[in-house]
Parts: C-alpha cells; sequence; structure tokens
C-alpha cells in the first residue's frame, strides 16, 4: 500500500518518541550512574566524551551507509548497537568495570546513535518530498520534537523514580527493553519511501564518491558550513551542560543522592522540546530569515548560562535550565530545515551525519574540558567558562546571514521544492 505524508508522520512521530523514551530513561542519572560506578568526576566526563568520540569516528560512515543501503537499515542497526551497548553498561556497572572499559562501551553507544543521526532526518525529508507534503519542514520536524519532548520528560522523571526506589542500575534495563521495542517497530512500520539505493559496483569508490558529494554540499557549500562550523561550539556547550547539571542541581539542593530531584531537574529540561517545537512554526511564520531567531536563541542561551553559574538558589536554577532548554529546542527545527533545504536527497544523510560529526568533535574536546574545570573550581565557574564557548556561535550565524541563502527564508526551500531548487543551483 502506497504511503501517505500523514503515515509517514506517524511513523517518525511514534519511533522518536518511543526511541526518546529508551534514552532519556537515564539522562536524569546518567552521571551519578558513572560516579556511582567508581569513576571521578573527570573520568566520568571522559567517558562521555568517549561517547562523542565514537560519534565523530562513526558520523560519516554511518551516513554513508544511510545513503547507499538505505535509511531503515541504517535505524535498525542503531537500534540493535544501542540495546547491546546499555547492557554492556549496565554489566560494567555491576562488576566495577575500569575506565578502559568504560571508554570502550562508551563509543559504542556513540556507533549506535551515529546509525540514527541523519538516517531518520533525510528518512523523513524524502518521504515528505515523496508523498507531495505541502506543509512546511519546521512544522514536521516540531511534531516530532513535541513528541520527544513528552518522551524525554515521562522518561527522565520515570528513571529517577526508579533509580530512587530500586537502584541505579534498574533505569538501564528499561533502556534495553525499550530499544528493543523501537527495533521490532521499526522493523515493521518504517520504509524507504523516496530514496532508492544506488546500484554498487565498488563500495570503496561508492564511499569515496559519496564523501566527494557531500562535501560539495556541506562543508564547501558556504551557507551550510557556516552552520556546520557553528555546531562544534554550541553542541559541546550542549551536552557538557546538561550532564553536569545533575550533579550541580543535587549539589545545590543539598543531597548528593537524590536521584528523583535529578530526574525531575532533567525531565524540566526535557520538556522544553515541547514548548519550542509549538513555538517553531508560529516562529518561522512571524520572521522574515531563519537565521534570526538562531542568533537569538544563542545570545540568550550564553546570557542564562553565566547566571545559572552564578546563582546559589537551587529553584532559581531549576528556572534557568528551564528556560535555557527552551532555547536549545527552539532553535533546533529552523536550523534543521534551514540545512535540509540546501542538502539534495542522494547526500542527505551524509550531509547531516557531518554536521552531527562536528558537533560531536566539539564534545570531545569541549566537555572534558570543562569537566575539568569543574574538578578545580567547582561546577558554577564552569558554567560560566561554557557561557564563553557558547558566544563564538554567534559569528558564523552572521556569516550565515550574509550568504542569503534560499533556505534562510521560512517558506522558500519546503520539502516539496527541496531538489528542484538545488538542480536549479546546479
Amino acid at each position: 500500500m502506497r504511503s501517505t505524508s500523514d503515515q509517514l508522520l506517524r511513523t517518525y512521530v511514534t519511533l522518536t518518541a518511543v526511541s526518546t523514551s529508551a534514552s532519556s530513561m537515564i539522562w536524569g542519572i546518567n552521571t551519578l550512574f558513572l560516579l556511582d560506578a567508581g569513576l571521578s568526576i573527570g573520568e566520568a566526563f571522559a567517558a562521555n566524551a568517549f561517547f562523542t568520540v565514537g560519534m565523530v569516528l562513526f558520523e560519516v560512515p554511518t551516513g554513508v551507509v544511510a545513503d547507499t543501503v538505505g535509511r531503515r537499515a541504517s535505524y535498525l542497526l542503531g537500534a540493535a548497537t544501542l540495546f547491546g551497548s546499555t547492557l554492556l553498561y549496565l554489566l560494567m556497572w555491576r562488576t566495577g568495570a575500569p575506565f578502559a572499559a568504560w571508554a570502550v562501551a562508551s563509543v559504542l553507544l556513540g556507533l549506535g546513535f551515529t546509525f540514527f543521526s541523519g538516517a531518520t532526518e533525510a528518512w523523513l525529508v524524502d518521504g515528505l518530498k515523496a508523498t507531495g507534503y505541502r506543509g512546511s519542514l519546521e512544522s514536521a520536524f516540531a511534531k516530532g520534537q513535541i513528541a520527544s519532548g513528552i518522551a524525554m520528560m515521562g522518561g527522565t522523571i520515570g528513571g529517577g523514580l526508579l533509580a530512587q526506589s530500586t537502584n541505579l542500575g534498574v533505569p538501564y534495563l528499561v533502556r534495553a527493553a525499550l530499544l528493543g521495542l523501537t527495533f521490532v517497530l521499526a522493523s515493521r512500520a518504517m520504509h524507504d519511501v523516496g530514496f532508492a539505493p544506488k546500484p554498487r559496483v565498488s563500495v570503496g569508490a561508492e564511499m569515496r564518491g559519496i564523501v566527494r558529494d557531500s562535501l560539495d554540499h556541506g562543508l564547501l557549500n558556504p551557507p551550510v558550513r557556516r552552520l556546520m562550523l557553528a555546531a562544534p561550539f554550541g553542541m559541546g556547550v550542549s551536552v557538557y551542560g546538561f550532564y553536569a547539571a545533575q550533579p550541580y542541581l543535587l549539589q545545590l539542593y543539598g543531597s548528593a543522592d537524590s536521584y528523583a530531584i535529578a530526574g525531575l531537574a532533567a525531565a524540566l529540561v526535557a520538556g522544553a522540546p515541547i514548548a519550542g517545537g509549538a513555538s517553531a512554526s508560529v516562529m518561522s511564520r512571524a520572521i522574515r530569515r531563519r537565521t534570526s531567531p538562531l542568533f537569538l536563541t544563542s545570545a540568550v542561551t550564553a546570557a542564562v548560562l553565566v547566571v545559572f553559574g552564578l546563582v546559589s538558589n537551587f529553584w532559581l536554577a531549576i528556572a534557568l535550565l528551564a528556560v535555557w532548554g527552551i532555547m536549545f529546542a527552539a532553535a533546533m527545527p529552523i536550523r534543521q530545515a534551514y540545512l535540509n533545504g540546501l542538502i539534495p536527497s542522494a547526500q542527505r544523510a551524509t550531509v547531516l551525519s557531518s554536521d552531527n560529526l562536528l558537533g560531536s568533535g566539539g564534545g570531545v574536546v569541549i566537555q572534558p574540558a570543562l569537566g575539568k574545570a569543574a574538578d578545580a573550581w567547582g561546577y558554577g565557574p564552569s558554567y560560566v567558562i561554557s557561557a564563553g564557548i557558547q558566544l563564538l556561535v554567534l559569528p558564523f550565524i552572521l556569516l550565515a546571514r550574509r550568504e542569503r541563502a534560499e533556505s534562510d527564508a521560512p517558506h522558500r526551500g519546503e520539502a516539496e521544492g527541496v531538489d528542484e531548487q538545488l538542480a536549479v543551483a546546479a
């Protein structure tokens, strides 16, 4: 039976909700889990950095898998890899594994997420174009973001409460079960629409060709390059900011083992995509250029991080954390629409994976560096430092704005016209 845009969106939203529920079960307690396993603060963030190392190493290769074998195949590989690596994390926690083992397992987790990144977004955009979708890309991405926000709230609160009432390992067991469900749902409902794998002759030549074309439409394409080069700073700060908030808020709260509080704090950030996703399509109609809200949200994020690092009141810190999350969530669908409007279908997953690679690269360097700063001076000062790093995003957004790219206008370069626009440009 021929898929429709509504069916594709329902599948996208369902998979987003289930997979995010799985991932977020441990987001509120992950740093506490690593510390409970015997790692120091620096080692815990170094383990997270190895997760981003895995994403850096495998982003482009798994993007090539999505652009050659198929988006569905990549997604299924991701679910299976995350299932296995989550169980490995649980085993190492039980056995008191050394740091080197955590580093390897974290790289495997990064590999799992790279199979998702790029492939899911490319699957949706290709399918919407093929089925004649007439809405804006912001609206489509926002639906997934709202579902993700609801799932994240449930997952982070549930994970915190589970850890509080049982132990820190149970949320990881539930996460593995949900990842198994994700695999089953994707295998039944997710089918490549609007994408046909290329006939393969030589895998090596195929990969070189896709990477070359992806460079042409990615880093060698000025408006895309500007936002891609901003990604290491923004994403590096975001990853550290989220995971460091768990022990920092418990410190402000005055109880190092209140796992439910940690889960609640993470849930507030998780709920931000609901507000951000709901505002994205409204914002796109109210503005003339997509780079405007990208600049504004980045500037506000830096200001919030400074205040967050200076406050001593737990509840004020919670409110600031929610504002920070809303800024990030409001910008994400707009950034996705901007980039997808400039990338053709054949290279979409690989270019998006390259963008994720650069963002992960920032995490490899920035996350452990800020972790060391927290070790030396405390969490508060590390957030003030992170605000300075966040400000480095602004010049790249201004440079992107100067390019006056077609997709900078909210109602141009949407799903039904993306490839036609690129064909004219070529």
